[in-house]
């Protein structure tokens, strides 16, 4: 929680930034990113865009999502190491999803759902196999998250995989 009911949340600019909330501000916001399949900082952004009159352009928007793919690695990493296979399964999962944003906002583009990041990383996949693999072992993650059926070795190696899938994907910014 935080001091007297609040709670600070951290969201990742362009350098770390704590925004002190109150502990039902921080539950509307998590459900709002439930509800949009979206991480709480992308819709902290989104409506911080909303209320300035402004919009991160391409390249900020792309260096944003890539800022928090490597923070969510970090943070499934975190997780293997404390055991908690379940929630290093989102994590990852969600490091993925974050660097296929990257890529789609320096193309100019927003994708909106788990189709539309299918999608897009169909296109950019073409005939590659292995991205294509390394994908899907990172959707298996989040599927993982809601089941909890995939044993602690397998979530290891899963992380991994999207550790890979990252990697290539930064040689693509």
């Amino acid at each position: 929680m935080g001091v007297c009911g609040f709670r600070f949340l951290k969201i990742w600019i362009y350098s770390s930034v704590e925004v002190l909330v109150t502990a039902s501000i921080y539950r509307r916001l998590v459900a709002e990113a439930e509800r949009r399949g979206a991480a709480v900082d992308e819709v902290v952004v989104e409506l911080l865009e909303a209320a300035l009159g402004a919009s991160l352009d391409p390249p900020e928007r792309a260096e944003f999502h890539r800022g928090l793919a490597e923070k969510f690695l970090r943070e499934a990493e975190e997780l293997l190491a404390k055991g908690d296979y379940v929630q290093a399964s989102e994590k990852a999962w969600g490091a993925a999803a974050q660097m296929v944003k990257a890529v789609a906002a320096k193309a100019g583009r927003e994708l909106k759902s788990h189709g539309d990041l299918w999608r897009f990383v169909s296109e950019i996949a073409g005939e590659d196999r292995e991205l294509r693999r390394l994908w899907s072992r990172a959707n298996s993650l989040h599927q993982n998250f809601y089941e909890g059926w995939m044993p602690p070795e397998d979530v290891k190696y899963a992380v991994e995989d999207v550790r890979q899938f990252v990697e290539r994907l930064k040689r693509m910014l």
